[in-house]
């Protein structure tokens, strides 16, 4: 019984990070969807720790702003077909680019 209880305690500690590394990845990815929701995949978002270049590959005109993880609010932009515009980066203290949301003023399509 001793033996058992020392086999499933170390392969649970073995699984361990596994298994919560991929339930982060998993939350990451649901929150990254969350903020996609609505921007085309010819917008594309490229961050990086002291900018985020996102790209407007549409043909179409989009107002956008970029997600945090730690909730920062930067004010929309808009990328017409074929501009490049650069948002602040994500910083060196651990917060990540969640992606691309579109603004509710009533100039996107």
């Amino acid at each position: 019984m001793r033996q058992a209880k020392r086999s499933f305690l170390v392969t649970a500690a073995a699984l361990l990070p596994v298994l919560t590394g991929g339930a982060a990845a998993h939350a990451l990815t649901q929150e990254a969807g969350r903020a996609q929701a609505g921007v085309p995949a010819c917008v594309e978002v490229a961050p990086s720790w002291r900018y985020t270049f996102v790209t407007n590959n549409c043909s179409a005109p989009y107002t956008l702003t970029i997600a945090y993880s730690d909730g920062r609010d930067v004010p929309c932009r808009v990328a017409h077909p074929g501009d490049h515009i650069t948002f602040p980066g994500h910083g060196t203290q651990g917060e990540h680019v969640v992606g691309a949301v579109l603004c509710s003023d009533g100039a996107d399509h």
